[in-house]
């Protein structure tokens, strides 16, 4: 069940652990996005996530975007040892070097694919909507559709993308509406799945 603010409107609990999840929660989190950039932006940050809250990445992600070229997938497919060792050096964003090199790796990645990448990873957008979450525990870690787009991922040479990273990246973006049913976010960001962009359907699965 959701959990009420001071003048009752109500949100998923995890909204109400800090009052920086209240506008990623309110204006971001399960809305749909389509654009390669944005995908990459949020498919990094999941990866540097890992091991870590969420809480932190939020914090940090401004210094991520200046780190990173505000995640232009072209630009950081071009970094090169220089870049790594100045975002190595970098306090305002997660030093850790397996992941910085997964970043630059997977948006190299990214730039080989010939539909973009937006279309790839919206081609594991599960086919119709689930149940509609009542409490947390009627949402997954990962489902079959995120151990798929993992999968398909790392056979194209991405890091740091198991199934529960694809998942939370799924949530994310709006591939799946996880928004408890009584939160008052969940009718304004629809009833997934809300479709991929134009492109080859279910390409990517093959």
């Amino acid at each position: 069940m959701t959990t009420s603010d001071p003048v009752g409107v109500r949100r998923c609990p995890w909204a109400s652990i800090a009052p920086d999840y209240v506008a990623y929660h309110d204006e971001e989190w399960g809305r749909p996005v389509h654009d390669d950039r944005g995908l990459f932006e949020r498919l990094t940050l999941e990866a540097f996530q890992s091991g870590l809250s969420w809480l932190t990445i939020l914090r940090k992600r401004p210094a991520f975007r200046r780190a990173f070229a505000d995640f232009d997938i072209a630009t950081v497919a071009s970094f090169d040892a220089d870049d790594e060792a100045r975002l190595l050096a970098d306090p305002g964003i997660v030093r850790n070097r397996a992941k910085v090199r997964a970043a630059i790796h997977n948006a190299r990645a990214a730039a080989e694919l010939d539909d973009g990448l937006a279309t790839f990873l919206w081609s594991f957008a599960p086919d119709r909507a689930r149940p509609v979450p009542r409490t947390p525990a009627d949402i997954p870690s990962h489902t079959p559709e995120s151990e798929a787009m993992a999968k398909a991922l790392k056979r194209r040479g991405f890091r740091f993308v198991g199934p529960t990273t694809c998942y939370a990246l799924m949530q994310a973006t709006g591939m799946v509406n996880d928004h408890l049913a009584d939160c008052v976010v969940r009718e304004v960001c629809g009833s997934a799945p809300e479709g991929a962009p134009a492109g080859p359907s279910r390409r990517a699965r093959r």
